[in-house]
């Protein structure tokens, strides 16, 4: 007996020890108290120093800061070291690619020329020396050598300039000025018979108008002698993508105008100064759009003129969507038709040919100044053309159209308006893009002498970042190929090819490629740890720079959270994050991540960090937790991102019922036993699974909720849903206020009173409807000093506690239900 009783009496004595080393149950205070000072906060914006020997990064380790500062270490890596003020306020320029035929190098990537706080720098590549160019109160940008280098274009209050960089002499090369145009006063056949009897009669009126007319040709000679630039004005519009083409002859721009003011409003209640304020914030759908021209100026001919877009084939297209249902008929029952009974409305298309609303970027010139290219954009964000632009003539030649009958985007393709991913190649001949024609994003080029268009990537992945090595023979990019849940970094030949990984961890990674092109800094990043800083030679063995979780946040066995596909009602396999609790309670969390066109199951830190916390808490408590990349996400290509067109709350929504079913047919849980919750669009779509699909769910919690898509932005909504007025069916279908009489279980509603985004109205207004409904079993939390995106710690832990209280007592093993005969309630706990 000897040898057992031992056996127990080291195990009585460990026993402390052992209960000791396991860390506490999580709380929601705790997972949502300040990231920086609880988890640690994590690196951010690596760059290098143009020369290479340095890596500069934000960081705040333990949240010892105020705010981020700078770190830096040298290219063989080390310790990190904090950056001085003074260092920090002369830093050298960061290098963030090659930019071919951009000028911003010189020829022989020698200097580079850049602005810093509205002032210009020449930077000498070899010495490293450093050189202030203006110093002044004004806004001086965009610099650009000239083609032989001897001076700077840059720009200044909408104007164009050159800089000799010899002489440090300045020359204004345009003169775009605001305002209208001055006119002569107008005058009638009557003043004019006078004018010219009054000169008919008296030679000094004669001597006059000489004398006048022969002073005006004598300053427009002036002029043209002293090359001063023609005048152009530009009205109440605000010019945008100055640029002279490097032989120096073209001068292109934009002029943008916004439409007449359709801001909203929204009341800031809880200020600093004890009065109210009112904040100004973005228009809703549908309301009219700013316009946008495009210009050439010709300085040798001395000639202005605006290019027309409408030489496109499809400028006149009808728009592939019926343009509106009959007004008159009942919205709210529009709404409730099944989808099957619409197809009689959605083949009603208008014929008309109307001139569509056209805009464009650029034009990118070549770096020799023989071509230039395009970008022209459709306002419904349905047609993409990519045109070469013969500038004398303002002739436009298309090179690639892409038409989506929902709309563009993708990876390296802006949505939201903005510049896409494109350039040119350094043979001044060929431009670059991405496309995603054949169903993902990937990296294209055409010669824009010939129109020979070149697929350089395929397959079911996306390309990232594409960037060209200094001698243009190769690209670095970032990819999903082998599996959309991980991204690394690939190196390609510039004609397309064999593609070679470059990293090796599993997860994400950003890039930050060294100028030697042979180190890398990588920002990596794995499910259950947060960003840091690795160095790893090209071939090499990743180094890791930094560490910045907390001892306290590291204590806990933070899940790896399996990735699985649940088979959807139409086949198809959707992703999930699973949490899997050790000992399941019999009921399940759902989680909506908000955006749409987001990915959230990857093996990469959130950017639902909290989420990702309080989703480990229940699943300490017993519960199944699922984060799905519903139809809509990022990460799987055009015909997921578009499964939503004309119908949010379809299939988007239907893959969480089939979620439902999965954790049914998985682990024999109740859909009364199913919560569903989420923000923003995740809001969205917990407010449809109530509203629409009860029977599949027992609760839920909509946060930040879009309740009416006609009263979201037009950028984002426009193109999922076109407009009220040209699709009522499509906003019907898809709004949670048509729904709301469908509420059956309970509900949480949470939103800022400072949202600009979903603003308050927005909530007010489902309120209102619940109201009216008779709706009883649902909650109103606001929070006064909160936007779209929540900063307070306490905002945060009150918003999750009234969740987590939810769950508890609507779907967990303590779960309190009504009982429908008298309305008392029992305890339902197993």
């Amino acid at each position: 007996m000897k040898p057992l009783f031992r056996f127990l009496l080291v195990a009585l004595m460990l026993a402390p020890a052992i209960v000791r080393a396991q860390p506490a149950p999580l709380t929601v205070q705790q997972i949502m108290q300040d990231p920086d000072t609880w988890i640690g906060d994590w690196p951010d914006d690596p760059f290098w120093s143009e020369d290479g020997s340095t890596l500069y990064f934000s960081w705040n380790p333990q949240g010892q800061f105020a705010g981020d500062s700078l770190f830096k270490v040298p290219r063989g890596g080390g310790a990190p070291v904090q950056v001085p003020p003074t260092e920090r306020r002369n830093l050298p320029p960061r290098f963030d690619g090659w930019h071919h035929g951009e000028h911003v190098y010189d020829a022989a990537f020698r200097r580079k020329v850049f602005a810093r706080d509205g002032d210009l720098y020449l930077h000498d590549r070899a010495s490293g020396a450093t050189t202030r160019l203006t110093h002044t109160r004004r806004r001086e940008g965009d610099p650009r050598f000239t083609p032989d280098g001897t001076a700077i274009v840059f720009t200044l209050d909408d104007n164009l300039f050159r800089m000799d960089l010899t002489t440090g002499a300045i020359v204004q090369l345009t003169d775009l000025r605001s305002g209208p145009e001055p006119k002569d006063p107008r005058r009638n056949e009557q003043d004019r018979f006078l004018e010219a009897q009054q000169q008919a009669l008296f030679d000094l009126f004669r001597r006059r108008k000489e004398e006048r007319e022969a002073r005006e040709a004598a300053e427009r000679a002036d002029r043209a002698a002293e090359d001063r630039p023609p005048t152009f004005y530009t009205g109440d519009r605000q010019v945008q993508q100055l640029r002279l083409d490097p032989t120096g002859r073209f001068v292109s721009f934009t002029l943008y105008q916004r439409a007449d003011d359709t801001d909203t409003e929204v009341m800031d209640y809880v200020t600093e100064s004890g009065y109210a304020d009112v904040l100004r914030a973005r228009p809703k759908v549908g309301a009219p759009g700013p316009s946008q021209d495009l210009y050439v100026q010709d300085l040798a001919r001395d000639t202005t003129y605006r290019v027309d877009l409408h030489q496109v084939p499809g400028a006149y297209d009808p728009l592939p969507f019926q343009t509106n249902d009959d007004v008159a008929d009942d919205v709210a029952d529009d709404a409730t038709d099944d989808a099957t009974d619409d197809a009689a409305d959605d083949a009603a298309v208008d014929s008309s040919r109307t001139k569509r609303d056209l805009f464009a970027y650029g034009p990118y010139w070549s770096g020799d100044g023989r071509y230039a290219v395009v970008e022209i954009r459709a306002r419904d964000n349905k047609d993409r053309w990519i045109a070469r632009l013969d500038a004398e003539t303002g002739t436009l030649t298309v090179l690639d159209r892409q038409h989506d009958a929902a709309w563009i985007a993708g990876p390296g393709i802006s949505w939201f308006g903005g510049r896409s991913t494109m350039g040119w190649l350094p043979d001044h001949r060929r431009f670059f893009f991405q496309s995603e024609a054949s169903g993902y994003s990937h990296l294209y080029t055409v010669d824009v002498e010939t129109g020979t268009l070149t697929q350089l990537t395929a397959g079911a992945f996306e390309v990232f970042e594409p960037m060209l090595s200094r001698d243009g023979q190769t690209w670095f990019f970032l990819s999903s190929e082998g599996s959309p849940f991980e991204r690394h970094v690939y190196r390609m030949p510039v004609d397309g090819g064999p593609r070679t990984r470059l990293t090796t961890m599993a997860g994400r990674h950003e890039l930050a490629l060294n100028p030697d092109e042979q180190t890398m800094a990588l920002r990596h990043d794995y499910s259950n740890r947060p960003p840091e800083i690795f160095l790893q030679p090209i071939g090499g063995t990743p180094e890791r720079i930094t560490t910045s979780p907390t001892a306290a946040w590291s204590a806990y066995p933070w899940r790896d959270p399996a990735i699985v596909t649940i088979e959807a009602s139409d086949g198809a396999e959707v992703p999930a994050r699973l949490y899997e609790p050790a000992e399941p309670n019999g009921a399940a969390v759902l989680f909506v991540h908000g955006a749409g066109y987001l990915q959230n199951v990857h093996r990469g830190w959130s950017s639902y960090f909290r989420e990702y916390m309080f989703h480990n808490l229940l699943a300490d408590r017993g519960y199944v937790v699922l984060d799905l990349d519903y139809r809509a996400s990022a990460g799987y290509g055009r015909d997921w991102r578009t499964a939503i067109y004309r119908h949010m709350g379809g299939r988007d929504l239907q893959d969480y019922v089939d979620a439902s079913r999965y954790v049914g047919q998985r682990y024999g849980i109740d859909p009364e036993r199913v919560f569903i919750y989420g923000g923003s669009y995740g809001g969205f779509i917990t407010l449809m699974a109530l509203f629409t699909e009860p029977e599949h769910f027992g609760a839920g919690a909509a946060l930040r909720a879009v309740t009416d898509w006609a009263h979201y932005n037009h950028p984002y909504t426009a193109n999922i849903l076109n407009t009220p007025a040209e699709d009522s069916l499509a906003f019907a279908r898809s709004s949670p206020i048509y729904f709301a009489e469908g509420l059956a279980d309970p509900l949480l509603m949470c939103h800022g009173l400072i949202d600009t985004n979903v603003q308050p109205q927005d909530i007010f207004r489902l309120v209102q409807r619940l109201i009216e409904l008779g709706k009883e079993d649902w909650e109103l939390a606001v929070y006064p000093v909160e936007g779209h995106g929540f900063t307070e710690p306490s905002s945060w832990t009150d918003e999750y506690r009234r969740i987590l209280a939810l769950i508890e007592d609507t779907v967990g093993p303590n779960r309190r239900v009504a009982v429908p005969t008298d309305g008392a309630t029992e305890d339902a706990g197993r």
